[in-house]
């Protein structure tokens, strides 16, 4: 059975091999470190005897001005192919904003999904109720765009 957790260090090498596996994007070790060391409570990690077979990166946007809500956002999700159509992409992310939401009172999350990516677009608005807020041209290493997406959060949930 596998095991929803929070993400902790020692995590970390397991997290970047699912990543590996499954996305273009591949991020340095200590691009995984800096954002579980600040913003500890929002990064999960789905386990299966020990084994890391998908996580989300998540953290709080520091770049909230004066007067605007805190909102949380997703850094990265993955999960390994033999492990999709579990729902373990739905849990890490509802685990993910309950934290954002709990914890630091999060009014809103956000992420980047790219524009080819339909099933996570199916994910993230007909299953988690995103919505499309822009498209950022050329977003991804590749040249591809991305649309940017937002979500509600229930304060305190």
């Amino acid at each position: 059975m596998v095991n929803i957790r929070l993400a902790r260090v020692d995590d970390l090498v397991g997290m970047q091999a699912c990543n590996l596996h499954n996305l273009p994007e591949n991020y340095t070790l200590r691009y995984y470190i800096y954002y579980l060391l600040s913003s500890p409570q929002l990064s999960y990690v789905a386990e299966d005897n020990g084994r890391i077979v998908g996580y989300i990166l998540a953290r709080m946007d520091e770049e909230t001005g004066q007067g605007e809500e805190a909102h949380g956002h997703v850094v990265s999700i993955s999960v390994l192919r033999s492990y999709r159509r579990l729902g373990l992409a739905k849990r890490l992310m509802v685990q993910s904003q309950e934290a954002m939401a709990g914890v630091h009172r999060a009014a809103y999350v956000t992420l980047h999904v790219r524009k080819s990516n339909r099933a996570a677009l199916s994910l993230y608005k007909d299953t988690l109720g995103y919505q499309v807020q822009e498209t950022e041209k050329g977003y991804y290493a590749d040249g591809e765009d991305a649309y940017v997406m937002r979500r509600a959060l229930k304060i305190g949930a």
